[in-house]
């Protein structure tokens, strides 16, 4: 039953408060497609309740990965019931999609806590593009997840990135620009001037080399490729980016790095189950680390 404390709430509201272990989201989308009924009938999000109004929820079950689960090796910096943070290595996908049904951060974790198979996308929250290293948090209760999620969308959760990228920067700035699907190459994403996403990155110099610079980028919002395209939208791209960057610059140690020059270094977030602020670090891999001292060489 709705209880009185509820009269006057949008039905989404209501059931956010009465289910806080899904996003609001979640009980949108039961919403639209019939899962949830009010005294009997389906009702739209908006309809507002006034109490003793019954509900009744189909929820569905959440999809199973049993056959998913690979024994692929870990970085774990930490754990405990509720939380895993992964530092995830560069050339891992962290989802299976086109092209990488298996091999995947998913189907390591499957195989590491098989209970995740019962938790949307198996407790990931929040993703690293394949070459990208560094830190990531996955939740391992659905209570978790949503929290975490919760915490994104309100951005308290602090991920700042350490990023190579070519040219001179000349001074500490921010990139707000809003992203969305490049409009004629659809696997690119591109700063738009209408109906992008609203995207802020934070960038601060660390080291200056001879043709490129070392910055530290912390993300407010998101976005797939984000400091990939904010970086480049500003002319000075990731080193190692084929796909936002150039292919050769003439500096032979850049020229050398295959992979875009990208490390989550430093993660922040408040724990689900007690509130308390935590954080982790992640030192630059070697690869990354092996070519910042190259440049000092030169």
């Amino acid at each position: 039953m709705v209880p009185p404390e509820c009269a006057g709430l949008r039905l989404d509201a209501a059931l956010a408060r009465l289910l806080p272990e899904h996003s609001r989201s979640r009980l949108q989308a039961w919403l639209k497609d019939g899962l949830i009924h009010l005294d009997g009938v389906t009702t739209a999000a908006k309809h507002k309740v006034w109490g003793g109004e019954h509900l009744s929820i189909a929820v569905p079950p959440a999809p199973t990965f049993s056959d998913a689960a690979e024994n692929i090796a870990l970085p774990i910096v930490f754990e405990d019931e509720t939380l895993i943070v992964i530092d995830k290595p560069a050339g891992l996908v962290v989802h299976p999609g086109n092209g990488n049904a298996n091999g995947t951060l998913m189907n390591a974790l499957l195989h590491h806590a098989p209970a995740l198979a019962g938790v949307p996308r198996a407790g990931i929250v929040h993703r690293l593009d394949k070459e990208t290293s560094g830190l990531l948090v996955v939740a391992k209760t659905l209570v978790a997840q949503t929290d975490l999620v919760r915490q994104l969308q309100a951005r308290t959760v602090k991920r700042h990135y350490l990023a190579l990228v070519h040219g001179t920067v000349l001074r500490d700035g921010t990139v707000d620009a809003p992203l969305g699907r490049h409009p004629v190459q659809r696997t690119k994403m591109a700063v738009l001037k209408y109906g992008g996403k609203e995207a802020r990155t934070h960038y601060l110099i660390k080291e200056h080399f001879d043709h490129c610079t070392l910055v530290e980028c912390q993300l407010e919002t998101g976005r797939t490729h984000q400091i990939r395209v904010h970086m480049a939208s500003i002319k000075h791209p990731l080193v190692g980016d084929p796909v936002y960057g150039k292919t050769k610059c003439g500096d032979a140690a850049l020229d050398a790095f295959l992979r875009q020059a990208l490390h989550a270094c430093r993660l922040e977030l408040v724990h689900p189950n007690d509130g308390t602020e935590m954080s982790w670090k992640s030192p630059l891999p070697e690869d990354f680390a092996t070519l910042l001292d190259e440049l000092r060489d030169e």
